[in-house]
């Protein structure tokens, strides 16, 4: 092996035995995303009759193409399961290789852990070539695995070696992201933002061409529109896999360079030096503040852009619709004969945009247990600071963040919209956008609740953005039984353009709330810190 990456090998073997319980939950839950698609296809849809209808309403909405891709084919099981978990599925391998990379290179200089393995024999280039390994080797047992399980499942053999590749190539690629990002950033958090905020621009790029012209020339200006264009169930096309493994080499090597001209522990957009004073910091609130103010403000930028896409989207389902008169069904099922299409599909993409608002407040909430593993909660308390005080601080951010960055989208949205088509009316959308606020809050309310009582249990505050996601978007369409869709706080939220809206669903989201913020306070109350 090269002297500029000794001691890679036994480096590697044990960084993989301590990181493999953190990468198998993301292998399986990507590969069962897949199965699943397979199974659910053969049990919901059995007939050709279901799934011709299928085809005619989900295949021509352009909401759910902004989520999972264009529905090429939707009468086959495997051109379902490459609509399902196509998109999807290569999102959250990208997400894993970041995630992987970042922490077992910026991270682990952040924590001190790198500068202890540094001691021994160990080359510059080692950690940085074992973070990549990882992530590598992670993506393509995501492939391996998920071929497999797919397979067993009732998936043809080229469609599902098709759809698993894409995984890999997506882990691969963002593998290169997050390296150069782990070079740039100035500490762990900062690369993570820099490696995510690249995946989100690319995947509402990809989205955003996918909604209004899915054969168009433009999808191939994002990485994640070169794997749309293999085309698994329908053409099985590799060749964009090709594309996709020259980009990801090329950015390691990139970051290769780039690591050999940074200092360790240091990125190269270096970190501002902190004020002279305690200023905003000098309060709990102000530090609450100060803790957050930096992803708040980057997603509140995210949501704008959000806004303007989905503005302009919006105004153009009335011309799809016309090609497609299955598409007024969908938007507007359960409304009725005189629904206006694009006011459904406004409150569709209101809903949309209330999940990723929930990600906002859950990861605030999610960043006060991050403060104490971090050991700098412990030492606020042990003054004249209560605990109630504190973790009010912290909520304080979290429903505020949220309910601004819903708001900040929809009022971008209502903007965009009313001025391209007279009928949108403008009060309208910020009202119903207004109204989804409640909504948003019992999915952050439900992240505080754990990570308040029960933070080895923190997880499902995720598992809850996750839920309601496939419930709002997909239950309707699985013909899943009206108990289940009432789980979802989306649900509850009325239709304010309706002549007599249901408002008493915001009463019960609003006792939800309550409820569980108030199991949050009593649960930190009572336990340990960290």
């Amino acid at each position: 092996m090269s002297t500029a990456l000794t001691g890679t090998r036994p480096l590697l073997k044990v960084s993989l035995r301590q990181d493999a319980r953190h990468i198998a939950p993301w292998v399986a839950g990507i590969s069962a995303l897949s199965a699943s698609s397979i199974l659910a296809y053969a049990w919901i849809f059995p007939d050709a009759s279901d799934r011709e209808q299928l085809a005619r309403t989900l295949g021509v909405n352009p909401a759910l193409a902004l989520i999972f891709g264009p529905a090429r084919d939707l009468t086959t099981a495997d051109g379902f399961n490459s609509w399902r978990a196509g998109m999807l599925g290569a999102f959250f391998a990208a997400l894993m290789a970041i995630l992987i990379v970042v922490r077992n290179s910026r991270a682990q200089e952040d924590s001190g852990q790198a500068e202890l393995v540094a001691s021994g024999v160990l080359a510059r280039g080692t950690r940085l070539a074992v973070a990549v390994l990882m992530a590598s080797t992670a993506s393509v047992a995501l492939g391996v695995v998920c071929f497999a399980v797919t397979l067993a499942c009732g998936g043809g053999a080229s469609a599902t070696l098709i759809l698993s590749a894409t995984f890999t190539a997506s882990g691969l690629m963002f593998t290169g992201v997050a390296a150069i990002a782990a070079q740039l950033g100035s500490d762990a958090h900062a690369a993570s933002s820099i490696a995510i905020g690249t995946l989100g621009v690319c995947y509402v790029a990809r989205g955003y061409v996918d909604s209004s012209d899915p054969d168009s020339d433009a999808t191939w200006l994002t990485p994640l529109g070169w794997l749309s264009q293999t085309r698994p169930g329908t053409e099985d096309n590799p060749w964009p896999l090709l594309l996709a493994l020259v980009l990801a080499i090329a950015l390691v090597a990139i970051a290769f360079v780039l690591q050999q001209h940074r200092d360790f522990a240091q990125g190269m957009l270096s970190q501002r030096p902190g004020p002279a004073r305690a200023g905003l910091a000098g309060s709990v609130w102000g530090l609450a503040l100060r803790l957050n103010v930096g992803a708040l403000a980057t997603w509140l930028i995210a949501f704008v852009a959000l806004g303007f896409v989905f503005g302009n989207l919006a105004t153009s389902v009335g011309d799809v619709a016309a090609d497609s008169p299955a598409l007024a069904d969908i938007v507007a099922s359960g409304g009725g004969a005189g629904v206006d299409l694009t006011s459904a599909f406004i409150t569709t993409i209101l809903q949309i945009i209330a999940i990723v608002a929930a990600i906002t407040g859950v990861q605030v909430a999610q960043r006060i247990y991050g403060e104490e593993v971090a050991h700098r909660v412990e030492p606020l308390l042990a003054g004249s600071l209560r605990r109630t005080t504190f973790l009010t601080s912290h909520v304080t951010i979290a429903l505020v963040g949220s309910a601004i960055a819903m708001l900040v989208a929809g009022t971008t949205l209502a903007l965009v919209a009313s001025t391209r088509d007279d009928t949108v009316a403008f009060r309208d959308v910020v009202a119903q956008a207004a109204v989804t606020v409640p909504g948003v809050w019992a999915l952050v309310a439900l992240a505080l609740a754990f990570v308040g009582a029960a933070p080895t249990r923190r997880l499902v505050g995720w598992l809850g953005v996750v839920a309601t996601f496939g419930l709002t978007l997909l239950g309707p369409t699985f013909k899943l039984p009206d108990w289940a869709l009432d789980i979802s706080p989306l649900r509850h939220v009325p239709d304010v353009t309706a002549d007599s809206p249901d408002w008493a669903g915001l009463t019960g989201l609003g006792v939800v709330v309550g409820a569980l913020l108030a199991v949050g306070f009593a649960g930190f109350r009572r336990r340990d810190v960290a």
